[in-house]
This record gives structure tokens, C-alpha cells and sequence, in this order.
């Protein structure tokens, strides 16, 4: 089974897979949050730097589209019962073939299954080793700019280490009285929150705005709702501790950094395969959305959605009804099918990632968003998934380990009763190999 090496950086070390490993939640930053007003912003999204073209699909399984197993897709279809009209689910084995299949061309709002995609893709474009930056320039007239890639890992200290070096850089003396001039780099507003987000999501912690700066990951208890005006404070506060003043001015991202500016000092974030845990194991919206972004070399996320979307079809998923609209799910525009989660998975089962991609997902019974589901039961320790929650909606999709290999697996429903016991009864009929014959 894969390992699991690291946490967060700034976190103890974890444990090895399939043991159980649960993420803390992002500790807060500061213990109050002020909301001066700040300057409406009227600017475009910053590009990131250019990345090379994604490498073809690698690996021969490939998702066939005929139910191979009469056995079992009659013990779906039980299971299922008279909610089947609800319920897209596909489950296939290694070799692509397609075991049992019921509605599985049919999109649903899959919720935080959509994680699966914005993941994926960031662990193919960015590779597992990749950090997010947050950097202090000098620029060429003296003053400072902080450019940031949305680490959601930035807390309090990694700002007063670098108020710290601003201070001692840009021609502060210590003297009181002396200040400091530094630019931030940042979203406009308009661009905080995927425009199909609720706006009664925004308020809290799992709804907190998207920006490059975001000290905590934009929560507190609750949504952050002027990032800003926060990380001002906090920068300022920490200059006057020191002695000095820092004059703080808000700038687009787009604004490209001099070629003459010097890079002062960088704080990185978690490698890639941590922060991916951190999207999947823990469902953190956050980071899904940054890591989409980041895959996608733009923050327009207009642009980001269609670049997922095609590197997705690249991927050989089928796209009928599919719709990227988000990387977290939140959105309930986004559509999935079971049979494009299932071939998703499958895919990435033969990536070069494919143990980064599987370690940073859930387990019945052990950890993460499925550490209280299945304990006790066969499925315990043995299933590596994805879990996604909006009102009326409950998904569940990932790998399951059986004695003859494994088995992908994708269960979506928008209107179950009682969804949960539906899909461990789904997963333990996929256990039963037998049912199968090779």
C-alpha cells in the first residue's frame, strides 16, 4: 500500500497508510478579526506562468461501457430498490471492465466529489513535490511587494517573520516613526467566491473567500469576509511591535513583478501530496479551489474551469452532461456521472502519482471524512475515498481493495433517504468477488 511520509510541514510527522491518520484543521492566526473598508478593487485575475502541455493518458484500462457481471448489477439494483431513479452508480475492476452500472451516464451534483478532478489534475500538472510560494520582493524604487499562491497552511508567524524582513529591508531604521512601504498583490473582490456559491455559504468556514494572501485559510471560526483588511492589520500590528510602521497599499496580481526586483525571502507551503490530503481527506474547500488555480497556471477561474475540463476529457473520462465549475464542489452547477468518476479513477490508479493520489483520500472507519463510517465492518481500513455533502446530495467514490484487486468505485445521489447505508451496502457487494467470475 502506499505510505503516507508527511503532514503539513508545520505539523507533527504522520503515519503510515492503511493506519489511521486524521488531519488537524488550520489553526487560526489571530483571535479577533477587524473589518475596516477597504477600496473596491476593479481588476483583472493575474496569469500565472505558462505550463508545459499535459502528458497523454498513460496506461491500457480503459473504462469499457458494457456491464460485464449480471451477478452483481442485480445486487445494485436491490440494493438500490425504488430509489434507483436517485442514484448513478458504476463499479468496475482493474481492467476497465465495467462490473455493474446504474444511471451512471446521468450527471448529478456530485458536492466534494468534484475534489476528485481538482486534485487529480493539480497532482498531474503540478507533480507531488510542488509548494506553493509566498514571497517579499524589493522592487526597483525601494518599496516592498508580497506576492502570495494562496498557501493555506499561512499563518501568523510566517507574517511576522516576513513583517520582520520588510522591516530590516526596505530602509526602515527602527526608530519609531520610521515606515516601511509594501505592496500587496491580490484578487479583486469580484473574484473572491465562484459566482455560483451561496451567498449564505460565504459566512462560513467552508465557504471562505479565495484569495492569494489568505492568513488561516480566510477562517477564523467563521468566513473572513475582507482577507485584506485582515492580513493589513495583522502586518501593521506586527510592525509596531517591532518599532516601525508599515505603510500597506493593495495591487492587482496582474501587475507583473519588475525584472529588476530581488527576491528577499520566499515561505513555502506544504509539498503537493500534503495539501492534497488536506483537499480529500479532510474535504478542505480551500485548498482544492488554490490547487485548481494553480493547475490551471491562472487564477481567472473562468479559464481554470476550461482547462480542467479539457485536460479531463484528455484523461479518456467520458464527458456526456460532465461540468467543471468549481474545484470544490460547493457550487451545485457542477455535474458529474459515476461512470466519469469511475474512469477517473481507474486513470489515475496507472498515473506515476497514482500512490500520492490514493493516499490522500479518506478511509472507512480510520480517517478523515470516513472515520466514522464502516468502523467495525469488512469495508474498515480497505476502502480509500472521497466523501461530498450538500443539502440533498451525499457522494461517495473511491478505491476499494478486495482479494482479487481493486475496485472503482463511484456512488452519487441527489435525493436518497438514507444514503450512507445504501452505499456501505453497494461496497460490501462489491467485495464479493465471486459474484464476478474472471
Amino acid at each position: 500500500m502506499p505510505g503516507f511520509n508527511r503532514r503539513l510541514t508545520r505539523l507533527a510527522p504522520g503515519l503510515a497508510l492503511p493506519l489511521s491518520l486524521g488531519l488537524p484543521l488550520l489553526a487560526s492566526a489571530a483571535q479577533a478579526q477587524t473589518r475596516p473598508a477597504i477600496r473596491a478593487f476593479e481588476l483583472e485575475p493575474a496569469p500565472l506562468a505558462q505550463l508545459p502541455a499535459a502528458p497523454p493518458p498513460i496506461g491500457l484500462p480503459k473504462l469499457q461501457t458494457q456491464v460485464s457481471c449480471p451477478a452483481l448489477q442485480q445486487r445494485v439494483q436491490s440494493v438500490l430498490g425504488g430509489e434507483a431513479g436517485v442514484w448513478s452508480v458504476t463499479i468496475a475492476d482493474g481492467r476497465g471492465q465495467l462490473l455493474a452500472d446504474v444511471n451512471g451516464l446521468r450527471p448529478r451534483v456530485p458536492a466534494s466529489n468534484a475534489k476528485l478532478v481538482s486534485t487529480a489534475y493539480a497532482l498531474d500538472r503540478l507533480g507531488p513535490d510542488y509548494r506553493l510560494a509566498t514571497r517579499l520582493w524589493r522592487l526597483p524604487d525601494g518599496s516592498l511587494r508580497l506576492t502570495g499562491e494562496g498557501d493555506p497552511d499561512l499563518a501568523l508567524p510566517q507574517l511576522q517573520r516576513l513583517t520582520k524582513l520588510a522591516m530590516g529591508s526596505g530602509g526602515s531604521s527602527g526608530q519609531p516613526g520610521s515606515q516601511v512601504r509594501l505592496q500587496v498583490a491580490e484578487e479583486p473582490k469580484q473574484a473572491w467566491w465562484p459566482r455560483g456559491w451561496s451567498v449564505d455559504d460565504r459566512y462560513y468556514a467552508y465557504g471562505a473567500p479565495i484569495t492569494r494572501l489568505a492568513v488561516t485559510s480566510n477562517a477564523i471560526h467563521d468566513s473572513v469576509l475582507n482577507p485584506p483588511s485582515r492580513l493589513q492589520t495583522l502586518m501593521q500590528r506586527s510592525a509596531s511591535q517591532q518599532g516601525g510602521s508599515l505603510q500597506v497599499v493593495f495591487v492587482a496580481a496582474t501587475n507583473p513583478v519588475p525584472a529588476e526586483a530581488v527576491l528577499l525571502h520566499q515561505e513555502n507551503s506544504a509539498p503537493m501530496h500534503n495539501l492534497l490530503s488536506l483537499a480529500n481527506t479532510e474535504s478542505h474547500n480551500f485548498t482544492a479551489e488554490v490547487l485548481m488555480r494553480q493547475a490551471a497556471g491562472s487564477w481567472n477561474l473562468t479559464q481554470a474551469q476550461q482547462l480542467t475540463t479539457q485536460w479531463l476529457a484528455q484523461q479518456g473520462v467520458p464527458m456526456q452532461g460532465v461540468r467543471v465549475a468549481d474545484g470544490s464542489g460547493l457550487d451545485r452547477t457542477n455535474r458529474l456521472t459515476s461512470r466519469s468518476v469511475t474512469a477517473l479513477l481507474l486513470r489515475m490508479d496507472q498515473h506515476p502519482y497514482s500512490r500520492n493520489y490514493l493516499a490522500s483520500m479518506a478511509v472507512a472507519g480510520q480517517r478523515g471524512t470516513l472515520r466514522h463510517l464502516y468502523k467495525g465492518t469488512p469495508l474498515q481500513g480497505q476502502f480509500f475515498g472521497k466523501t461530498g455533502t450538500l443539502r440533498g446530495v451525499r457522494s461517495i467514490s473511491g478505491v476499494l481493495l478486495t482479494s482479487r484487486g481493486p475496485r472503482y468505485v463511484s456512488a452519487i445521489s441527489n435525493g436518497s433517504g438514507n444514503p450512507n447505508t445504501r452505499i456501505g451496502q453497494l461496497l460490501r457487494q462489491a467485495q464479493q468477488t465471486q459474484l464476478c467470475p474472471a
